[in-house]
């Protein structure tokens, strides 16, 4: 029912989104006389700041058409490697001539659309041939296509891995770092040849028991049950997975808010102001900045239930306890991938060592072939976006690939599958 009136609501605000629209355009634009009065201003900024409030926001584009490369403008096409219900692997590819390392970034399914790494995925274009898990908003997946759990995250893994190795390198930011360590070490345990030659973990949950965070309290405190009864709903009859069992997108974004309401209260203070004081590159950064993160998507119910019990309520990986489709995820077995942790420091979505524990459970990797990083005055989105990411981490990011990863020529069938 919540659901059903959520949308009530937006399409009730949408003719209203629509008039706020025409009024800040009629002062603003400068063919129009009224833009040029002394309330002109004040006028737009209102319309503007309650257009933004009460829109709806649809998943951003990437916007990613080239790369700067040895000073050379690099031209990037956005093409489908695979089509899976629930996710679609994308490469970004580069002209043939350009061999480089292949890095794999496997992107949240955490609330926000995979376009929120849009930052990770433009800086590592430089030196690295991308793959990225665009994941879809449950949503609009019809229930005819099935449920989704956590393990069938972890076999999606398995697959984008396979696909694309070998000489593959795999990075995940957030709550990807641990499937990504169970699909990786169940390809160890069976002695796949298409384990990936390093693995770069940022800012997860990997042991949730270690320095908690509010989001660790919640699950802690909340009963399993209690998730299950309260954030559950059916979507609604207007989109295609109508029925579907999901963790809707905007319960998730009201709990991104309340995490820090006078932050967020202060930005759009902020922001209104700029427009008052036609401050425009300042408004515009917010624009960015809010339009990326006021897009959200639905989580399947089942894959947001499995992660609360098997990730922050019973612990299950750190504790060596958590099997997958019958397998029991051992990450002592993984022997030939380096592994590389990155965490900040100011962290308050994922605490200080929850991603660093990964050395402890991966105790097959030599010494030579790990790292950890603790980032100094940078919090959880600092760790992957950002001038801080750009400047003292990812470099660190790329010479640990560099070091660990060999570049060979790919076989005609792993061309075809790319």
């Amino acid at each position: 029912m919540m659901y059903s009136l959520h949308e009530l609501h937006k399409s009730m605000m949408t003719p209203a989104v629509l008039w706020a629209h025409v009024v800040k355009e009629t002062f603003t634009s400068p063919y129009s006389p009224f833009s040029y009065t002394p309330t002109s201003r004040t006028i737009a900024a209102n319309s503007e700041l309650f257009m933004r409030l009460m829109r709806r926001y649809h998943k951003p584009e990437w916007g990613i058409s080239h790369v700067s490369i040895d000073d050379r403008d690099v031209k990037i096409s956005q093409e489908l490697a695979i089509d899976k219900p629930f996710c679609k692997l994308i490469h970004f590819r580069k002209p043939e001539s350009l061999r480089q390392p292949k890095l794999l970034i496997v992107a949240p399914l955490s609330g926000h659309f995979a376009t929120l790494l849009r930052d990770t995925v433009r800086t590592a274009l430089v030196d690295h041939d991308v793959w990225v898990t665009d994941w879809v908003d449950a949503k609009m997946v019809p229930i005819a296509e099935g449920a989704f759990h956590l393990d069938d995250y972890v076999s999606y893994v398995q697959e984008f891995v396979r696909a694309l190795s070998p000489d593959l390198s795999v990075m995940s930011v957030c709550q990807p770092t641990v499937p990504v360590l169970a699909a990786v070490s169940l390809l160890a345990s069976n002695n796949d040849a298409a384990v990936p030659r390093a693995m770069i973990m940022m800012g997860g949950p990997i042991d949730a028991r270690r320095s908690p965070t509010t989001v660790n309290e919640l699950a802690e405190r909340r009963s399993h049950s209690w998730f299950a009864r309260r954030l559950i709903m059916r979507v609604p009859y207007n989109y295609p997975g109508f029925t579907r069992k999901v963790y809707p997108g905007f319960l998730q974004h009201a709990s991104f808010l309340a995490m820090n309401p006078d932050r967020h209260l202060n930005a759009h203070w902020q922001f209104y102001n700029h427009l008052i004081e036609g401050d425009g590159d300042s408004a515009e950064a917010h624009r960015q900045f809010y339009d990326e993160y006021n897009a959200v998507l639905d989580m399947p119910s089942e894959y947001y239930l499995d992660t609360v019990r098997i990730v922050f309520q019973e612990f299950l990986l750190p504790q060596g306890k958590w099997e997958v489709n019958g397998e029991l995820v051992a990450p002592a077995s993984i022997t030939d991938t380096a592994l590389f942790t990155i965490e900040g420091d100011l962290d308050d979505i994922s605490g200080n060592g929850q991603t660093e524990a990964a050395h402890e459970l991966c105790t097959g990797i030599p010494q030579a072939r790990r790292k950890h990083l603790l980032a100094k005055r940078v919090g959880h989105y600092g760790i992957f976006s950002g001038r801080k990411y750009r400047e003292r981490i990812y470099p660190q990011i790329r010479d640990f690939i560099r070091k660990h990863a060999t570049v060979k020529r790919v076989s005609k069938r792993k061309e075809r599958v790319a």
